[in-house]
């Protein structure tokens, strides 16, 4: 059996392990990777509307890994849709990369349930092969990280280099065309940073695990000498 000290460090390990993987399963379920307003600059163009009438023309847009919305204003009211990535919409964006993303994303974690399984497995008993104790969990974890790095680093590039809102937003616009005014990151994408944050700090919390605590020594009773005296009695 493993001392008090790793069964509290490898349990305390496994509870950040199913953390990480809490955070990569909302990330990908949720639609908030990017959140921002939108600009129909047809609208504007036709009526030649100056900057305090911009706001009548002004929507809003958020979108995950698969789908996400809408709200549009181009002078008849507010219009809202749904976004769906799968299985039209991938085809006008670059669906190479945003396939990887997806495919780092579970591979993160498929290895951050490893991890775990590691996890519980040190808390139990003593390892008798290295892969199997820290070491192995120095490799897991960091893969982890490694692949939700990856993956959230590919999507920077997706909405960097390849414009994958302006993409989104103007799927099925055949009479306006939308313009981004504002992009930001959603709840959804720090999440995923989240993650790979917590493989990192999941490495140092089984690196402490070789810390050997002082053991604590109870002293034992003196036991009473026999003095010439007690043998006169």
């Amino acid at each position: 059996m493993p001392t008090l000290w790793k069964q509290i460090v490898f349990s305390f390990a496994s509870i950040l392990s199913i953390g990480s993987v809490v955070l990569l399963v909302v990330a990908l379920s949720t639609e908030r990777w990017v959140t921002g307003t939108t600009l129909c600059q047809t609208g504007v163009d036709l009526v030649n509307a100056s900057n305090p009438e911009l706001e009548q023309f002004t929507g809003h847009i958020y979108y995950g890994l698969f789908q996400g919305g809408k709200t549009r204003r181009c002078g008849l009211g507010i219009r809202r849709s749904k976004i769906y990535i799968f299985p039209k919409l991938i085809k006008k964006i670059n669906s190479g990369l945003h396939m990887i993303i997806i495919f780092f994303l579970f591979i993160a974690i498929g290895f951050a349930v490893v991890s775990l399984a590691f996890c519980i497995y040190n808390a139990r008993k003593v390892p008798y092969q290295s892969i199997k104790g820290p070491f192995g969990l120095y490799i897991w974890n960091f893969i982890a990280a490694l692949f939700s790095a990856m993956g959230f680093a590919c999507f920077l590039a997706a909405i960097q280099c390849h414009r994958l809102t302006e993409h989104v937003a103007n799927y099925r616009e055949s009479l306006f065309t939308l313009v981004i005014r504002e992009e930001n990151l959603g709840f959804s994408f720090w999440l995923c940073v989240a993650s790979a944050v917590t493989h990192g700090a999941n490495i140092l919390v089984v690196a402490s695990s070789k810390i050997h605590l002082p053991k604590i020594q109870t002293k034992k009773p003196e036991e009473p000498s026999a003095t010439g005296e007690d043998f006169l009695y």
